[in-house]
């Protein structure tokens, strides 16, 4: 180890994150490919990048492949309670990447740690919920005429960049990793479901069958999670604000009402929309006596715990990751992982089969960036199709599987008017 640059729980953890991590690597062919690749074209070669992203087994193999590639990396935790400590001391000390990150770090420290980040004067910043961004529209300046742009890994991190964007104060391209095919409908969607799952049933080890389960929202992530607790057993109910999302939710076999309805009935209650105070005052009045409420977006916000905090006359943590409020009529209310993301809270995130994709979305966003530094204009960019497609390939070819090819006759066919019935 050369790097004496970084700030982490305990560098003796390493040899156990290296482990985890190869065990990852495993379920991740599509990011290892990149990363050969990388290792011979070294398409990143001198260039900063500043990642702030959960640091989970699968981010370590994601920071190894842009060292592969030339790049200079440094990684900061995304959220306080994300962090695998293992693994942050596996890539001080093994890969010499220094890192930010430890796990239930003080939102002080967390944000001493992006600042940390910003400090390495990156050219390429890589978020997980635009805190990178933020923090250089806010305090770093003097960082944007060196940027050549930035990637962004979740929703919650696209809905504030292009707010920026709108505003016009965003100052470089964004590739909106989130939006590729091959993360939304598969990280969201199949990673979500199960991490959130795996993470309240570990907080809880309690039995989601015959239960009432309520999903707040309806989007990818909300609707793996939907999925993954009916085939568990529970009672589904989800509550929307959008009526085309809310009309698919009935369609999809699921109730659709209000929060205010669906509260006092529910053993569980998990948000995933990306938006404020879901779970606000108005719930906690009505809410279920012993119910569950956990988050599984990318902010704590979703849940008002301050109001929380203000209407309880005790606090206790019978669990780890279970703060459990009892009201003035005795009610208890059980809220999970303090109302972070519960999927990382108290459980290990997404499959890395799911993150293989999400990541090798990253890798080869850093690289677009860079080969189309001159003609990519200020905004907030999708990663372009044929990229996507290459990922989803490789991912089949990883699998095993292979898929039809169109003759000739029939691409004519797709690309011409004149035959018809």
């Amino acid at each position: 180890m050369t790097t004496s640059s970084y700030d982490i729980k305990d560098l003796g953890l390493a040899e156990e994150g290296r482990k985890r991590m190869e065990w990852a690597e495993q379920e991740m062919p599509v990011l290892r490919l990149i990363r050969e690749r990388f290792e011979k074209e070294r398409p990143l070669a001198g260039i900063r990048i500043s990642a702030c992203l959960h640091v989970t087994t699968e981010t370590g193999n994601l920071m190894r492949a842009l060292a592969a590639g030339g790049a200079d990396v440094v990684l900061a935790a995304s959220n306080p309670l994300s962090t695998q400590d293992d693994v942050a001391a596996a890539l001080v000390a093994y890969e010499e990447i220094p890192v930010y990150a430890i796990k239930g770090e003080s939102n002080e420290v967390y944000y001493q740690h992006i600042k940390a980040a910003l400090d390495h004067n990156p050219q390429i910043t890589m978020d997980d919920g635009a805190d990178l961004v933020s923090g250089i529209l806010k305090d770093r300046k003097d960082l944007i005429e060196s940027m050549i742009g930035s990637t962004e890994e979740t929703t919650t991190g696209v809905i504030r960049l292009k707010a920026m964007a709108a505003e016009g104060v965003l100052p470089f391209p964004v590739i909106a990793v989130n939006d590729s095919d091959t993360k939304h409908m598969f990280d969201n969607r199949y990673g979500t479901g199960q991490s959130t799952l795996d993470g309240v049933i570990r907080a809880t080890n309690v039995l989601l069958a015959g239960k009432t389960f309520v999903v707040a929202g309806y989007g990818w992530c909300s609707r793996g999670i939907a999925e993954r607790a009916h085939g568990l057993g529970a009672n589904v109910i989800v509550t929307e604000i959008d009526p085309i999302k809310a009309l698919e939710a009935v369609m999809d076999g699921y109730r659709v009402m209000p929060m205010e309805q669906a509260a006092p009935v529910a053993d569980f209650i998990v948000t995933a929309t990306g938006n404020k105070h879901v779970i606000d005052s108005n719930t906690f009045a009505v809410v279920k006596d012993g119910c569950v409420i956990a988050n599984s977006g990318h902010f704590n916000v979703e849940i008002n715990i301050p109001a929380l905090e203000q209407i309880a006359v005790t606090k206790k943590q019978p669990r780890r990751f279970v703060d459990q409020y009892v009201l003035p009529d005795g009610r208890q209310i059980n809220l999970l992982g303090e109302g972070r993301l519960i999927n990382l809270a108290s459980a290990e995130g997404h499959p890395s089969a799911v993150m293989d994709m999400s990541f090798a979305n990253q890798a080869l966003a850093s690289e677009y960036l860079l080969k189309n530094r001159d003609s990519l204009g200020v905004g907030v960019h999708a990663l372009p199709k044929n990229l996507d497609q290459e990922i989803a390939a490789l991912k089949l070819r990883a699998m095993g599987m292979t898929i039809d090819v169109l003759t000739p006759e029939q691409e004519l066919y797709l690309n011409s008017w004149q035959e018809g019935t």
